[in-house]
Formats: C-alpha cells, structure tokens, sequence
C-alpha cells in the first residue's frame, strides 16, 4: 500500500515464500499456496495484504483486521478472524521487516558517472558505482564496487568508501575511511574538524584535528548527523552501529559494535561506548567517559561519569534507573503531587 509515485513494488508471493524469507512458521490450516500481494498495517490491510502484530497493545487492530495474513507470536493466535492466515514467529517485528524488503527492495545500482559530476582524474571509481548530478569526488579518493553517490554529494580527497555504500544528496565527507556496506543518509557531515582548542583569554587557538573517522561495516547514519574527526587519535564507529538523525559525535569518540544512538544525542570527545550501548533521544554525554557493553540512557539524561556495563541510567545528572525513580516518587510525595 505504499505510494507508488516513490516506492516499487516487488511480487506477489505465496505464504510458503513469505515464511521462508521471514523465518517464520505456517500456523495450522494456512494455505502455503496462498498469494500476497502486499503488505499494509492491520488496520488498513485487505484482501491480498499481510501486516503484523509484535505489541500486545495493538491486539484489537489483529481482532479488527481484514488482511489476508499476519506475522505475529504464537500467544496472539487467538486473535486472529476467521480466515486470517497466520506466520507464527518469536521475533514478529524481524520478521516482517524481512518480508518487506522483499517486496520493497532498494533500487538496483546503475553504473556510470552523470555527466554534471565533477570527478579528480587521481580518484578510482568503480564502474559498477553510481555518481548522481552535482557530485564532487576529490583527489585519491576510493569509491567501490555497487556504491551510490546522490546528488551534490561531496567526497573529499582520500576517502575511501567500501562495496555497497549509499550516500545521500548533500551529504559531504573527509578524512574518513568507510566500510562496506554503510548507509549515510541526506546531509551528514563526516570528518569535519573536532571542537579543539587551547583557551587563552588572548584569544583562544585552535588546535589542530590530526586524526580520521574510521567507519566499519554494516553501519547507518542518519539524516544531519555530524561525525567529527579525531584530534589525533581517530574517532571510531564500529560494526553495525545504528546512529539516528541529527545526532553529534565529537572528536575520539568510540561507538562500539550494535550500539544504537537515537535522534539528537550528542556525545562530547573522547568519549567511549563500548558493543550495544543504546543512548535514547537528546541524552548528553560529557567528554571522557566510559560506558560498558549493554549500558543504557534514558531520553535527555545528562552522563556525567562512567556508566558500568549492563546499567540503566535517566535523569540529570544520569543516575541507575531505579534510583531516580525512588527519588521521584519522593520528590512527589514531599511536594503533594503524587498522584496527579
């Protein structure tokens, strides 16, 4: 049911096919020969349409729904009308994302180089990259096989991008090494210069940024998001990091493997994450700090100190979770609005 003015639309596929790719498993009495033709949120879907239920919350729209099939857990089953053909999964959500990328696959790459493009003649490019209108690619620079460029894209001299990098229209970078595989949406800024500087009440001067943003595999960058290069030391993203729109990483940060980093969180130098740290919206993390594999941050939490591996902490100063939540639940009380 997406709009085909932007979207293509892939298919159909039969049930069977839908569970293979989504790992799921045909619930008794669906018909694996059954064709979908899309998907579609339950409460929209109809005849032909597969949607998914993951959140217990939304059970009534299962209950409501007029889709031909669904992805969902096992305990919602129940849920289901008559004639709704179900794929049980433990992971709903993984799954459907799975299944709707197979109906809406990304555009295949097409070679070449627009015309309008300003190519250094030191750069390699791929001839299986696509270079879109406007875009600059500066002098030893490295562009891989099944890369594409958009539109008044700027990619400095000596950077190096992997196989199967996108780059989004506007979007500039320097002094950055990238993997393969890593996604940089629409105007972000990598490798511009760490906020340094020796502070003099003569006038404060700037040091000098000597490092690199190194950038591994499977990685996303989302739109507006800002990476600065070390000051010497490199700034770090690791393997399949997830980091959101319009956040700032600051000069020698480490982001390790899987952490995830929501919209408008900033993170000051030399700050290091370690794997599968997730930092909610608007959470600030002072320069220096520590956070342990698995650490968690509540949405607009101040960090202040280390956080130990497998915590959760809110609040400003940040504190572990259940703390802050004692002391709220006493600061209502004392002030007569618990309650209300």
């Amino acid at each position: 049911m997406a709009d085909s003015r932007f979207f293509t639309k892939a298919g159909p596929f039969t049930l069977a096919k839908l569970a293979e790719i989504g790992g799921a498993q045909l619930a008794d009495g669906a018909d694996p020969d059954l064709m979908i033709e899309d998907v579609a949120p339950l409460e929209r879907a109809g005849a032909g349409d597969l949607g998914f239920l993951d959140n217990a919350k939304y059970r009534a729209a299962l209950r409501e729904s007029a889709a031909a099939a669904c992805v969902t857990k096992s305990q919602f089953a129940d849920d289901a009308p008559e004639g709704v053909a179900l794929l049980l999964t433990d992971e709903p959500y993984k799954s459907y994302a799975l299944i709707a990328r197979a109906f809406y696959p990304r555009p295949p790459v097409q070679g070449g180089i627009a015309e309008s493009a300003v190519v250094d003649p030191s750069a390699k490019v791929s001839p299986e990259a696509e270079i879109g209108p406007g875009v600059v690619i500066g002098a030893g620079a490295e562009i891989g096989d099944g890369c594409r460029i958009g539109p008044n894209a700027v990619i400095g001299h000596g950077v190096v991008l992997g196989a199967d990098c996108e780059v989004g229209a506007g979007a500039s970078l320097s002094h950055c090494l990238i993997g393969r595989r890593v996604r940089i949406y629409t105007g972000v800024r990598i490798g511009q210069d760490g906020f340094g500087f020796a502070i003099d009440p003569a006038g404060h001067v700037a040091v000098p940024q000597l490092g690199r943003v190194v950038i591994e595999d499977n990685v996303e960058i989302g739109a507006n998001t800002t990476i600065d290069r070390g000051a010497g030391p490199d700034t770090f993203i690791g393997q399949g990091a997830m980091i959101d729109n319009l956040v700032q990483i600051g000069h020698n940060v480490e982001v390790g493997a899987g952490s995830v980093i929501v919209a408008q969180a900033g993170i000051s130098g030399s700050t290091k994450l370690g794997r599968l740290v997730v930092l909610a919206g608007q959470a600030g993390l002072a320069g220096h700090l520590s956070l342990g594999d698995g650490a968690r941050v509540g949405a607009q939490s101040g960090v202040m100190r280390d956080v130990p591996a497998g915590e959760d902490v809110f609040g400003s100063p940040a504190m572990p979770s259940r703390q802050y939540w004692r002391w709220y639940s006493r600061l209502m009380k004392l002030t007569g609005m618990k309650g209300k």
